[in-house]
C-alpha cells in the first residue's frame, strides 16, 4: 500500500489500482479487515480518475466479437453485446487496464420482448461467480452516450448493493461486496459499502455461520 500511495501521488492511477487490488486480496486472505477498509480510499481515487477519463472520452464502440477485444483501444465507453456474454466484460476491462487505457465497460444481453436491454455484471465467487442484472430502455438509435453509461452503471451498482442484507454477518457482507465490486468495478457506493462492512468486521470478527451462495449462471443469457 505504500507503493500504491506513491503511485497515486504520481498520478499513476492504473498502477495504484493494480497494487490496491493485490493488497486487498492479501488482506482478505489474512482476515485483516482494518487494512481492507484503509485500502478502499486509494482504490476509489484511482478508479474515479479511470472512470471519469473514460466518460470524458465518450462512446467508442459496441463490441460483438472476441477479436475486437484484442484490437488497439482508445479511452472511452464500450458496450459488449450478444453473442458476447457478461462475464467477458471483466476481461475487456482488464485488457484495457493492462494497456493503461481508461475504458468504461458495460455488457448487455439480448433485447427482451418488452424492448428493453438487460444490463449484466459478473463478479467473483465460488462455485459460480455472482451476477447482477437490470433492465433498461435502450438509448435512441441503440447508440449509448456517456450519460447513458454513467446512469446505467450507477443503477447496476445500486441493484448489487440491494442484494446484500444489512443483517448478515459483517465478514459475509465484506465478501459479497468484494464479489459485486468485480461485477460493477466503477461504482463508488459499492466501494464505500465495502469499507463500512470491513470496519464492522474489525469488531465482529469472522462469523461461524456458513455463507449463502447464489445460483445464477454467468456463462449464458
Amino acid at each position: 500500500m505504500s507503493r500504491a500511495s506513491d503511485a497515486l501521488v504520481r498520478t499513476e492511477y492504473f498502477e495504484c489500482e493494480r497494487l490496491c487490488l493485490r493488497a486487498m486480496n492479501r488482506a482478505r486472505a489474512a482476515a485483516d479487515f482494518e487494512r481492507m477498509a484503509r485500502i478502499c480510499m486509494p482504490l476509489q481515487e484511482s478508479r474515479r480518475w479511470i472512470r471519469q477519463t473514460g466518460l470524458d472520452a465518450g462512446f467508442q464502440a459496441i463490441v460483438t466479437a472476441p477479436a475486437r477485444i484484442e484490437l488497439p483501444l482508445k479511452p472511452g465507453c464500450y458496450l459488449l453485446a450478444p453473442p458476447l456474454v457478461g462475464i467477458e466484460a471483466a476481461g475487456f476491462r482488464a485488457h484495457a487496464s493492462g494497456r493503461r487505457v481508461a475504458a468504461f465497460v458495460l455488457a448487455r444481453e439480448p433485447t427482451t420482448r418488452a424492448g428493453k436491454w438487460p444490463i449484466v455484471g459478473v463478479g467473483g465467487g465460488d462455485p459460480l461467480p455472482v451476477v447482477v442484472r437490470l433492465q433498461t430502455v435502450p438509448p435512441p438509435a441503440d447508440l449509448p452516450d456517456a450519460g447513458w453509461f454513467s446512469t446505467v452503471q450507477e443503477a447496476l451498482g445500486d441493484a448489487a448493493i440491494q442484494r446484500v442484507r444489512p443483517e448478515w454477518p459483517p465478514d459475509h457482507r465484506v465478501d459479497d461486496f468484494l464479489e459485486f465490486l468485480e461485477a460493477v468495478p466503477d461504482h463508488e457506493k459499492l466501494l464505500q459499502a465495502l469499507e463500512a462492512a470491513s470496519r464492522e468486521a474489525c469488531t465482529a470478527g469472522v462469523s461461524p455461520l456458513p455463507r449463502r451462495r447464489g445460483k445464477d449462471d454467468p456463462l449464458c443469457f
